[in-house]
């Protein structure tokens, strides 16, 4: 009996979407939500943008965006896509012969904004060689970039200026019969984005790309997307995710993976539940936290470890955790093991201990996944 049957209230219910593929990603229908970034490296710099590449695919993200905003970074994307382990998406604005470059370059998804990209014969022009060589593409709406006329109609930038925008778009695609796409409408504003996509969401069928744009640095942006997006995933809305941060992009694809954790929507890696600390803490929480986020990074089995300092809320979170440790007194605390009491353990070599008890459960979940 699964879980989500027992407890009804835990249940988001996706809204059905078509599917279509990134690559070998399939995005929408029944298919896990993606978990995308963008490399902030200059990407005729190949060797820096590769292993930028690599570190986000290292930290789980899908699938990978590359500015291309010349016909240089069109040449260098030749090599970055034969090296990349993730499909890439070629992020094209303003010049439509740049995405032309970019699908016979190898890129799996050319993302072009309607505001930018040109007349209806260049995006015409796109669609041809996304055509010709197997290419998606998302149409990527966004508040600060809408059509002239648009912005002239409806005054200033609102969810009905961006949702007219995309379906416009989708109009367009459809109209040459091109299926292969996904579609967003991002603003750095929560609410117009809530908005926006939810409107969007009930007039096309189409995989959804969520974000919100230019959401600010680590912790602002990760608050702010985490709002955001959260609540549209809640309702069941979003098929790929983007956090935008000012930051690592490694650091996108750790919220994102969050984000998608907190919801019960994907699970990769281990969910640390911990406690803030207080004097009541047996040992140093905040530090013991710290370093088993560091060391237990390399795990991507799901599976949860309860940190918890006292014995107030300790047992009773380890109870639903697969390994735990609950403080207590005189140097020492307990160990839980799939949620039972198991064993007494000094503070003294705790990490060392934990890690090595998370690293032997994960080894047998994936064991148990195997056979």
């Amino acid at each position: 009996m699964s879980l989500n049957h027992v407890r009804p209230w835990r249940n988001i219910y996706r809204r059905k979407s078509r599917q279509i593929h990134v690559g070998p990603v399939p995005v929408g229908g029944d298919a896990p939500i993606a978990v995308q970034t963008m490399t902030n490296t200059p990407t005729t710099d190949i060797a820096a943008t590769i292993a930028q590449v690599q570190a986000a695919a290292e930290a789980g993200a899908d699938i990978v965006r590359v500015s291309v905003p010349d016909e240089a970074s069109s040449k260098a994307l030749h090599e970055i896509t034969r090296e990349s382990p993730v499909p890439i998406v070629a992020d094209i604005h303003f010049h439509y012969r740049r995405a032309i470059e970019a699908a016979e370059a190898g890129a799996a998804c050319l993302r072009i904004n309607p505001g930018n990209i040109g007349n209806e014969s260049r995006v015409r022009d796109v669609i041809a060689a996304a055509r010709d060589h197997g290419c998606s593409i998302r149409i990527g709406v966004n508040a600060g970039s809408l059509e002239k006329h648009l912005l002239e109609k409806y005054g200033e930038p609102c969810p009905d200026a961006m949702v007219e925008s995309g379906l416009d778009h989708i109009r367009i695609l459809q109209d040459h019969d091109f299926h292969e796409f996904k579609i967003s409408v991002k603003a750095s504003d929560v609410f117009m984005s809530a908005a926006a996509y939810q409107q969007l969401a009930e007039a096309t069928d189409a995989p959804i790309h969520l974000g919100i744009t230019e959401a600010g640095g680590l912790v602002s942006g990760t608050i702010k997307s985490a709002i955001g997006l959260g609540q549209l995933l809640w309702m069941g809305i979003g098929d790929t995710l983007r956090v935008s941060l000012s930051a690592d992009p490694v650091e996108e694809v750790k919220v994102g993976f969050e984000i998608l954790k907190s919801l019960g929507l994907r699970h990769r890696g281990v969910n640390i539940i911990s406690c803030p600390s207080c004097a009541r803490q047996g040992f140093d929480v905040i530090k013991t936290v710290e370093e088993l986020e560091k060391r237990l990074a390399h795990i991507h089995t799901p599976m949860s470890l309860s940190i918890i300092g006292c014995v107030v809320n300790g047992p009773g979170e380890a109870l639903m955790t697969d390994v735990g440790f609950t403080g207590g007194g005189a140097g020492s605390g307990m160990v839980y093991l799939a949620g039972k009491q198991d064993h007494k353990q000094g503070n003294e070599g705790m990490i060392d201990h934990i890690v090595e008890l998370v690293e032997k459960r994960a080894a047998e979940i994936e064991a148990e996944g195997e056979a």
